[in-house]
């Protein structure tokens, strides 16, 4: 008989302070049990094993409860952490006994259609510790390990235990742990700080937290989050370096079997943890068979550059597309307004789509080679009605994408409704940018026409520092595309940063579609950043960190083809910054755009692989670079 809600959280309280604060008897009918029994599991590159994570799985043979600590060559990652499930009719974090073991190993290559590189490679050892308890209630503990992370789910194989009510899934950190944090929102925008693990302020916190021990640095996420589950957060009480799963949703409806998300830990020296593909690859294969269509690209976002009024009007809109056309954008992003008469259309009209002059800017845009990018709040994509009347009617347009907005939570009746917008917008061949969103968690790897997510507090805000700039190449944007929408030159005194530091967002800051914030003017009036962005692509055949510590200097390098593009950016007083030009060796022309006394400066130079190279960065600024083989003629890496 199914258990009240009310009741089972009761229950689930009760059960949780149980299991902290006592110690079961041995269970009868056991031998003279051991203090606990154990188990390890470890990336598969049997070469590079003292640089791999070390996961190890221990059962407390008093209590009947899991934990799992991750080192790397001896040093601590994570100190031995609390790992189990609550559902309504069986407690699944404590009194376990041990069934069996089964291993393998998994090796997948796969492509993809934007991120921090295009092909992928995957090697994991994946272990499957089954347990039950005295009941017959089973749990199935499944850990993977690879050379940059650490993974571990909860399977249900059985079914039949009702909602879930809650995971004692826990993160252990040395107190004294560096950690950077956001704070959580509904929206994913909250801006990260940094503390130590013990001295961050009771709350809740984004799920991607980054850590540094004495076994490098580690960042939490997520994988493979859909409406099966609910969303995680991290919850945290001040003076402990503890950081507990805390789901979104205070009972998670199963029909039966689960397998839940992934709990992640991407692991290694920072340069692992910022290049590391873990998230993706973790995730379930693409569902879209034919993604010909699916295209990345930079896009020229009007909302910045003239509000409500530009989307209100059809001769502004066409002056963005000639505007494009003319450098060479390949889309052009309509935000809110566009389809707006007081609130919204009735969409019950049969004629309601004759209404908009949409489709007559389609045309034209298309006719100069630019692809238009719409936005539309996610209220009027609600119910597969809705769907059924907007999606269809905007592939007919010609439409290449939606901007959809304000989803603002990961319930699982939110996420339900994502499993069904993908579906559909991979059906209508649209392109996605999410806004007031989920955080990526995979999806781009499964869907891969999600080009980009907001969840960040990005370039629309007031209050972003230089160090929370610097940090997100650390934290949000490891595990997946992040629609900031750089290169807003016109909000001097509205950003934290230089115009230098702004150029080099485009290429710091991974987008599949890389929406540039500016007015035409403001570019204009920087020839050189414009003539910069009229080169950056949207794609990347690799990523490597050139120099970074979160907080302070975040320098990436994006290669596209035989060329490497730079972006700088770095928090606090001017300085002589020192960049290592580590792109492969031979020699390299390195033309770089930074801040001067009178605007942006470019520099020429040539250079060896390896060698380092100085760049003058302002107080709080940055810079922008383009690298590719020199040889006597070659003048430029322009083209």
């Amino acid at each position: 008989m199914a258990v009240p809600i009310r009741t089972a959280v009761a229950a689930l309280c009760a059960g949780l302070a149980a299991t902290l604060c006592t110690t079961a008897p041995a269970r009868a009918g056991q031998d003279t049990p051991s203090p606990e029994h154990a188990w390890s599991v470890s990336g598969p590159e049997r070469t590079a094993a003292a640089h791999e994570p070390l996961a190890r799985i221990s059962l407390d043979d008093s209590t009947g409860a899991l934990s799992l600590s991750v080192s790397r060559g001896g040093r601590t990652v994570i100190e031995p952490s609390p790992v189990g499930i609550v559902t309504q009719q069986a407690d699944l974090s404590k009194d376990l006994h041990f069934l069996h073991r089964r291993d393998r190993l998994v090796e997948e290559r796969y492509r993809t259609k934007s991120g921090k590189r295009l092909y992928r490679q995957v090697r994991m050892n994946e272990t499957r510790l089954s347990f039950a308890t005295a009941a017959g209630a089973q749990l199935d503990l499944v850990v993977r390990a690879s050379a940059d992370g650490v993974a571990y789910r909860y399977v249900l194989p059985t079914g039949g235990y009702g909602d879930v009510l809650g995971e004692t899934s826990a993160f252990n950190l040395p107190p004294d742990a560096s950690t950077w944090l956001g704070t959580y929102r509904a929206d994913n925008e909250g801006q990260f700080s940094q503390y130590t693990a013990a001295t961050a302020p009771t709350g809740e916190y984004s799920d991607q937290a980054l850590f540094a021990t004495d076994g490098g640095y580690t960042l939490l996420a997520e994988s493979d989050l859909t409406g099966a589950y609910s969303g995680a957060r991290l919850a945290h009480d001040q003076g402990t370096g503890t950081y507990r799963i805390k789901l979104a949703d205070e009972a998670v409806h199963t029909d039966g079997r689960l397998a839940t998300p992934w709990r992640a830990m991407v692991t290694g020296d920072l340069a692992t943890v910022t290049r590391s593909t873990f998230t993706d690859d973790l995730a379930p294969a693409s569902q879209v068979r034919d993604p010909s269509w699916i295209r990345p690209g930079t896009v020229l976002w009007t909302w910045l550059a003239g509000g409500r009024e530009a989307g209100q009007s059809l001769t502004a809109q066409k002056a963005y597309v000639d505007y494009a056309a003319e450098r060479g954008w390949p889309y052009e992003a309509v935000d809110a307004g566009w389809y707006f008469k007081s609130d919204a259309w009735d969409t019950t009209d049969p004629n309601w789509q004759t209404d908009s002059w949409m489709p007559q800017l389609v045309d034209y845009a298309r006719a100069k080679g630019v692809g238009i990018v719409v936005w539309i709040h996610q209220r009027d994509l609600d119910t597969p009605e809705e769907r059924a009347q907007w999606l269809p009617t905007l592939e007919r347009w010609g439409v290449k994408g939606v901007k959809i907005d304000f989803m603002n939570s990961e319930a699982q009746s939110m996420l339900q409704w994502y499993d069904a917008i993908l579906k559909d917008t991979a059906a209508h061949h649209l392109m996605i940018d999410f806004h007031g969103s989920t955080i990526p968690k995979g999806i781009q790897r499964t869907w891969p026409q999600v080009m980009t997510l907001e969840g960040v507090g990005g370039e629309e805000k007031r209050t972003n520092t230089a160090a929370h700039l610097t940090t997100l190449p650390f934290t949000r944007n490891v595990i997946g595309s992040m629609d900031f929408t750089p290169g807003a030159f016109q909000r001097v005194g509205l950003r934290p940063n230089s115009d230098a530091a702004e150029v080099g967002l485009t290429v710091a800051y991974e987008s599949g579609l890389q929406m540039f914030a500016g007015t035409p003017e403001s570019y204009d009036a920087r020839p050189l950043a414009r003539a910069f962005l009229d080169q950056v692509p949207a794609a990347w055949d690799d990523t490597r960190l050139l120099a970074g510590a979160p907080g302070q200097e975040a320098v990436l390098a994006r290669r596209s083809g035989d060329r490497w593009f730079l972006g700088g950016v770095y928090s606090g007083a001017a300085h002589t910054a020192e960049v290592p030009l580590t792109v492969g060796s031979g020699r390299w022309l390195v033309e770089t755009i930074r801040d001067g006394a009178d605007g942006l400066v470019q520099d020429r130079q040539v250079l060896r692989g390896g060698d380092k190279f100085d760049v003058e960065v302002v107080a709080n600024g940055g810079f922008a670079g383009l690298v590719c083989r020199w040889h006597p003629g070659v003048t430029t890496c322009y083209r």
